[in-house]
């Protein structure tokens, strides 16, 4: 038991290690991240979820849950960021927790990440495929064999994305800031045109009496509870469980610690500032939604273009569905990122094959990780009913700031002399809080959901003791590990 709860020195988690921990050149600095950030958490949900959430579940009221949305995703954006000032590295949760809890609890995460990040890849590039096909037709084009046709999308959006990751980090962000930039103009002209149509009376008491639904309880929360049930304060929270989802991407930024100017100030700075940037953005869109037209006349197959077609502005749909392509489009490549990121950091520490850990010296990035993500993505995208798991990468991600708000409260007290550019203020209070948010999101979750989850986690577990556990570098004889109240020290070799 001893062996697999070892721990990563901090030193080691961000030292030149095994001449691969700085091996990925500076890159970002803090607007380029602010650009990250923005790229992931906004795709084409922020022109849906808030009407879909308004119509179902919260009326006038996701207003509110958007802010309660918002208040919940910063307390754990601000426990990755003073875990990012500690310790930047690649890895983001996964070299935290190795770090602070254990090599056997990293894998996990690592493998909760993997689940995260790989899943939402194919899942948004489906949806990219779909929306994409939907935007042509919009236009008047007729497409023999959408199906075809949007599966042929999913596999060049992915192969293209894919190769502009590989060949060079530069190459990317140059495009992230092109495509960021464009689809915030379109985000710009759904908020300045439908402000001018806004009707106050819309939004009402923001309160609408609760109901309850005929439909058997799905959610953890709900068997709990005893019954399923929208609108009122519980329709709310519900709501703001379902909006949090779309600002999680936050924590990609983290992943790019390594490759960051400056990283422990500049990391944090990012994090935060493209959190709130989102939120404010979201609630802007919110506030447009529910304002245009009655929350109970909101379609919800295409909420805001069908409220644009509903006041007679029908231009604004080829806005949106320029501003959702794009959307989904930077999200893709992010995430593409990220998980190059993350699997990159745990093969170099062995406990996945460590040739997936090279960097190419021609374009000084870790390519062959990353077409092999590329590929796999492909596969998931083209044969798997992904959109129907999608709440999957959802709880992978929230399964990760359960140990990341943890992670704070137990290094301050282990580990109180580590310098750290940023630190979360009112601790332990704010890192519990964003305990009982993160565990409040993931009891709105589906059962099915939580069994597909633990079954995921059992297979890790499995392939960690099969193969991580034995070729860990922690674990190999050249490298010995003497544990004493839970640190470590390596035998690097004999003085020459």
């Amino acid at each position: 038991m001893s062996t697999i709860l070892r721990r990563l020195p901090p030193s080691e988690a961000t030292g030149l290690r095994t001449g691969a921990r700085h091996s990925l050149a500076e890159l970002y600095r803090p607007a380029d991240l602010v650009v990250l950030g923005l790229g992931v958490m906004i795709g084409a949900g922020i022109f849906g979820i808030a009407g879909q959430q308004a119509a179902g579940t919260a009326g006038p009221g996701v207003i509110l849950s958007f802010m309660i949305a918002g208040i919940a995703c910063l307390l754990a954006c601000l426990c990755y960021a003073e875990l990012s000032s500690t310790m930047p590295t690649s890895g983001s949760a996964y070299t935290f927790t190795y770090v602070i809890f254990g090599e056997v609890w990293a894998w996990i995460i690592g493998w909760a990440l993997i689940l995260e990040l790989q899943f939402a890849a194919a899942v948004v590039a489906r949806a990219w495929g779909a929306i994409t096909v939907r935007a042509i037709s919009d236009f008047g084009v007729t497409l023999p064999r959408e199906r075809l046709v949007e599966d042929l999308l999913v596999f060049v959006i992915l192969v293209l994305l894919t190769g502009i990751v590989a060949l060079g980090a530069r190459i990317g962000l140059r495009a992230l800031w092109i495509m960021v930039a464009a689809k915030l103009l379109a985000i710009g002209a759904v908020i300045v045109v439908g402000l001018a149509h806004v009707d106050v009376a819309n939004f009402g008491e923001f309160y609408v009496p609760p109901k309850t639904l005929p439909t058997p309880p799905a959610t953890v929360l709900e068997i709990f509870v005893g019954q399923s049930q929208a609108f009122g304060w519980f329709g709310i929270f519900a709501a703001a469980s379902a909006i949090a989802f779309a600002y999680i991407g936050f924590d990609i930024v983290a992943t790019s610690a390594e490759e960051t100017v400056n990283a422990p100030r500049a990391v944090p700075k990012g994090m935060i500032r493209s959190l709130v940037i989102a939120t404010i953005i979201y609630l802007a869109v919110a506030v447009v939604m529910v304002g245009m037209i009655p929350y109970t006349k909101i379609s919800m197959d295409a909420p805001l273009s069908s409220a644009f077609r509903e006041i007679g502005v029908d231009w604004m749909v080829h806005v949106i569905d320029v501003g959702a392509v794009l959307g989904l489009t930077t999200v893709i490549l992010v995430l593409i990122v990220g998980q190059t990121r993350v699997l990159f950091s745990m093969a170099r520490d062995g406990l996945i094959p460590r040739g997936l850990a090279s960097v190419s010296r021609r374009y000084h990035t870790p390519s062959r990780v990353t077409l092999v993500i590329g590929l796999i993505a492909v596969v998931l995208a083209e044969l798997v009913p992904v959109l129907m798991m999608q709440e999957l990468v959802v709880i992978g991600t929230l399964f990760a700031f359960l140990f990341v708000a943890a992670g704070v409260i137990v290094m301050r007290r282990r580990m109180p002399h580590l310098e750290r550019g940023f630190r979360v203020p009112l601790s332990p209070l704010l890192p519990a809080l964003s305990l009982v948010a993160t565990l409040w999101l993931m009891v709105n979750l589906r059962v099915l959901t939580w069994a597909w989850f633990v079954l995921w986690m059992g297979f890790g577990l499995a392939v960690y003791l099969v193969y991580g556990r034995r070729h860990s570098l922690l674990a190999q004889p050249r490298h010995p590990v003497e544990a004493s109240r839970g640190r470590h020290r390596r035998w690097s070799g004999p003085a020459s």
